[in-house]
């Protein structure tokens, strides 16, 4: 057989068996090149990096050329951006829309939404939104007179203060020192409503409902009232006031805020000796205030830039309806007018109001008497302290 010559006869036995078979294969398919030398490459040594050394004087110049830098930066950023965050509200109040907001509610943030005025800092560093009393006088007579009518009560310990609104003048014993509120400190809560009526924040028709989480045994009615039962803010406010309902206390404070959101105001009015601590009733007595702080909170009432004509003439409405009239008004001329409202938790009994006589005079006056529980020696010395300070008002000696 003749064969070309790029192919090759490759003749392969196999056995199986008796059976033999042979295979052409192209020469080109089987031929394996040789592979190419490896190329042998230099290895390159790691050098071991050099430690930088520490250099003192260009330390010591960088820093200097910061601090240069920063005294001449940081007076300019803080005059111009960060002073005017903490000057007087006047110049740097952001008005608010109040409608804006959804939930009055929850944080801090919201308290300074709830003055209509936004600041970046803390509430007692605001400048204040009550104005201050302004005492010319001290009435020591009228103290003398009030130090002898405590020399026949010695169980009882109290505070009081007076306030002339024609001369200025006043009579102080233990003002500042702090008294358990007892329900007098729903006043405040009072002023912190209608400051949120008047930022928009709320109405006094707006609704609420009882729930068991608002009941509050102690006094008032509507703790008797079925779960479910919607009340307005108006109908709930007149109720905290003149018959001290303490279910309808709860509801109004967590309509405004809480706790936090009234402490935080109170602060930003001024107040430092104010606090809300616990829902009503507080039989512990750990809210506190002071006659000098209440005093300052019923004078405001009437503070045109503080609360507004429409407001004064509600809290005068709901204030000058207290149904209880056994303490301050039990020893006034019966012919007075007398806004006010009362506290009571056994161990501490109060009234703070403001008196207008039927010729037309007016003063403030706050009496808080620490007694022995439910001692009735607390109630007739308030009583008698009434007449004295009214009958020194009616003799001029106030004035």
């Amino acid at each position: 057989m003749q064969q070309n010559n790029l192919d090759v006869l490759f003749t392969t036995s196999q056995y199986s068996g008796n059976l033999a078979y042979s295979q052409r294969v192209d020469y080109r398919t089987v031929y394996t090149p040789k592979k190419r030398p490896e190329i042998l490459r230099p290895v390159k040594k790691k050098v071991p990096a050099k430690k930088k050394s520490f250099n003192f004087v260009t330390f010591l110049f960088t820093l200097a050329v910061t601090a240069f830098v920063a005294c001449l930066i940081l007076p300019f950023t803080f005059k111009n951006f960060t002073a005017p965050v903490f000057e007087n509200p006047e110049k740097t109040q952001l008005r608010v829309n109040m409608q804006h907001i959804y939930s009055p509610t929850s944080k801090y943030l919201h308290n300074n939404e709830f003055l209509g005025v936004h600041f970046l800092q803390g509430a007692e560093l605001q400048a204040p939104a009550m104005q201050q009393l302004e005492m010319t006088s001290e009435m020591t007579g009228l103290e003398n007179q009030l130090n002898i009518l405590m020399q026949q009560y010695p169980t009882i310990h109290p505070s009081i203060f007076v306030w002339d609104y024609e001369t200025g003048k006043y009579a102080a014993i233990n003002s500042k020192e702090t008294f358990s509120a007892a329900s007098i400190i729903k006043i405040p809560v009072l002023l912190q409503f209608f400051r949120s009526v008047e930022t928009g924040q709320r109405t006094i028709a707006d609704k609420m409902i009882l729930t068991d989480y608002y009941r509050a045994e102690g006094s008032g009615d509507i703790q008797f009232q079925k779960e479910g039962s919607q009340y307005s803010m108006d109908y709930l406010a007149k109720k905290m006031i003149q018959i001290s309902d303490n279910s309808s206390t709860n509801m109004l404070m967590s309509a405004i805020g809480g706790m936090n959101d009234v402490n935080r105001a109170v602060k930003s009015w001024g107040l430092k000796n104010t606090e809300i601590n616990n829902w009503l009733p507080d039989l512990k007595g750990t809210n506190v205030t002071t006659t000098e702080d209440l005093a300052r909170m019923l004078y405001n009432i009437e503070n045109e830039s503080f609360l507004s004509e429409y407001s004064k003439s509600k809290i005068f409405e709901y204030m000058g309806g207290v149904k209880n009239n056994r303490l301050i008004q039990a020893g006034i001329d019966p012919r007075a007018k007398f806004y006010h409202k009362t506290g009571d938790i056994g161990h501490m009994l109060g009234d703070a109001g403001i008196v207008i006589t039927p010729e037309g005079h007016k003063y403030i006056v706050c009496i808080l008497a620490k007694r022995p529980y439910n001692s009735f020696a607390g109630k007739e010395f308030i009583v008698k302290a009434s007449s004295i300070i009214y009958n020194a008002e009616a003799s001029g000696n106030l004035r």
